[in-house]
């Protein structure tokens, strides 16, 4: 038995809370974590937001953090004995007036993508959204280009998107270009912004008609003869038109009104809370 005469009297203080994250945010917990309570020890007074982020998830997928039954901010104290409970955005429920911590959402979806997804940009460009990225963009560059511009950070480097300056962002859950479009169009509720083939899937930029004799100079010959219908990236010049790998890009385009066509399906499904405890240019 430990005499407490004997204890460091400058030694810290350890409080614990019991915390549940619901939904989604158990993405980002161990697994022994998921789906359950659990107690997290921590010393002083951390920040709910902090304590949330140490425990690895990123503060921008929070939308509603109750503490003991109550709704509180990011900055809120924690002390010891608390009820934590996290909840990701709420699509399909109204939670006034609890406290949302998420900013809301975009008025015009555009996005910055981290270093590693460019075959994910080029898929967004294709349904029509403006996306950036280059494969030499630095984090730094990345969160600048979303305070600047109001673009969602897409990544699937989870630090990133604990920055303090990043209010909009998403961590890809999977790993295939396919898929991470469906997350995209279906997570971030896009079904209705779909534009296919009206941007460059090079170099992000619009894409306009221009007349067949226009475009004659700039194309094969043989796709002069098979076709009269142009189009031209007004940023690039690069020239598109409807060429063999046509029907696997309007595969894709498919793809992505399928799942935001998912989407709306599960938005008409009662929702409630838990009791607290590479694509070629012939477009």
């Amino acid at each position: 038995m430990t005499d407490d005469t004997s204890r460091d009297p400058h030694a810290a203080v350890e409080h614990s809370a019991e915390f549940r994250f619901y939904a989604e945010l158990n993405d980002f917990l161990p697994a022994a974590q998921r789906g359950h309570a659990f107690t997290h020890t921590f010393t002083g007074t951390p920040s709910v937001k902090d304590t949330i982020e140490a425990l690895g998830v990123p503060h921008t997928e929070v939308d509603m953090i109750l503490v003991n039954g109550r709704s509180v901010g990011f900055g809120h104290r924690l002390e010891g004995g608390e009820r934590v409970a996290v909840y990701p955005m709420f699509e399909r429920l109204d939670i006034s007036p609890a406290t949302r911590l998420r900013p809301k959402p975009l008025r015009v979806p555009r996005f910055v993508l981290d270093v590693h997804l460019g075959t994910l940009a080029r898929y967004l460009r294709l349904v029509g959204f403006d996306a950036v990225w280059r494969n030499d963009l630095s984090d730094e560059q990345i969160i600048e280009s979303s305070v600047r511009e109001r673009r969602v950070i897409l990544t699937r480097d989870r630090g990133i998107l604990r920055h303090k300056r990043v209010t909009h962002g998403y961590w890809l859950r999977s790993t295939d270009p396919l898929e991470q479009l469906d997350e995209v169009v279906r997570g971030l509720q896009l079904g209705d912004r779909l534009e296919p083939f009206t941007r460059c899937l090079e170099c992000n930029g619009m894409i306009a008609p221009i007349a067949a004799e226009d475009a004659a100079p700039l194309v094969p010959r043989r796709v002069r003869a098979a076709t009269d219908d142009f189009r031209r990236c007004r940023e690039c010049g690069r020239v598109y038109w409807a060429g063999s790998h046509r029907p696997r890009l309007e595969a894709i385009v498919a793809r992505a009104r399928a799942a935001a066509g998912e989407r709306l399906r599960d938005a008409r499904r009662p929702t409630t809370v838990e009791p607290d405890s590479s694509a070629s240019p012939n477009a």
